[in-house]
């Protein structure tokens, strides 16, 4: 499913001339760096795991998630398999004033571009498609002035990320390749990037959908993404308030 999926992004990609892009925009890992266990509240429609999730305004959900306590919003951007555009991104930049992540599957430095203009603070970059290449694009968000979430699912990706110099590594407990979540990957490779040395940003990302799921993450990352319970769930905002406590 990930390297469809990537392949059909990389065939998509066709520089054209960019919007300009905004001056200034809140910064994604500072925001997670406030005291106690951050939420990162996921817009997203559909899913190759859950098919179509919720037809919800990308906006209306975004506003939801601020009220609740979100300190950051993930917007889907890949549109065959989650429903999701860059016009999302740039009505959710438009209508809040958290700070955004671009969640697509980055195959070309194009991409990182597309981000920075239509609003976006941070992008994911996925260890298991960028490989050796993670440290290059790194470097470009960088340039860019983008921060990168750089995700890992296994003990090998988290060397790389580690190794390509991550500031901020975000661990899937859904493998890419199955689809299938293990709820103790994210605090096994967490504890291991600790003991490495890694004093960055720790992001827990996938499968959450209760807050004692969350206990083992206290401590340990500073954030969590939340996407498909929230999505399901029939008030956004009580939701997250309900995980945030």
């Amino acid at each position: 499913m990930l390297g469809e999926i990537a392949r059909r992004r990389a065939e998509e990609v066709v520089p054209y001339p960019l919007p300009p892009a905004p001056e200034t925009v809140p910064s994604f890992r500072e925001a997670l760096l406030q005291p106690g266990l951050s939420v990162i509240a996921e817009v997203k429609k559909s899913s190759p795991s859950e098919g179509a999730i919720r037809a919800l305004d990308p906006v209306a959900a975004s506003l939801a998630y601020q009220r609740g306590g979100a300190r950051a919003i993930s917007v889907l951007t890949e549109p065959h398999y989650f429903g999701g555009s860059l016009e999302d991104l740039l009505r959710v930049r438009q209508a809040v004033d958290l700070p955004l992540l671009r969640k697509d599957f980055v195959v070309d430095p194009f991409m990182l571009k597309e981000a920075r203009a239509y609003g976006a603070s941070a992008v994911l970059l996925i260890v298991a498609l960028l490989g050796e290449l993670t440290g290059v694009y790194l470097e470009e968000a960088r340039r860019l002035g983008l921060d990168a979430l750089v995700e890992v699912h296994t003990e090998r990706e988290l060397e790389l990320a580690l190794e390509a110099g991550a500031e901020m590594v975000g661990i899937n407990n859904r493998n890419l390749t199955t689809l299938q979540i293990d709820l103790t990957t994210a605090p096994r490779l967490g504890r291991l990037a600790r003991e490495a040395g890694f004093g960055g940003v720790l992001v827990a990302e996938s499968g959450y959908s209760r807050r004692e799921e969350l206990r083992p993450l206290e401590g340990l990352f500073d954030a969590v993404l939340i996407g498909t319970s929230l999505m399901k769930s029939p008030d956004l905002e009580e939701a997250l308030r309900a995980l945030v406590g």
